[in-house]
């Protein structure tokens, strides 16, 4: 996968991660990829709650050790 930003949010809780996911995904482009790196195991659902209420799909979610990680394409 070809991602184009990444943004750590390890060690912030919700709404911290969607909230910075947010707003890195307002400074890019239309199909463009954005992984989220997070620790707190909320983030999952967030997450696909994020992706269904804004249009930005989901192409991938997992679970590095105590990491989360979350793929988001730019609508």
């Amino acid at each position: 996968m070809d991602i184009h930003k990444e943004v750590d949010a390890r060690g912030l809780n919700c709404p911290l991660p969607i909230l910075k996911a947010k707003k890195a995904l307002a400074d890019m482009a239309s199909g463009q990829l954005l992984k989220v790196l997070a620790t707190d195991s909320g983030s999952l659902r967030d997450f696909q709650a994020f992706s269904r209420q804004t249009g930005n799909a989901l192409v991938e979610q997992k679970t590095v050790g105590e990491e989360y990680v979350h793929v988001l394409r730019r609508r």
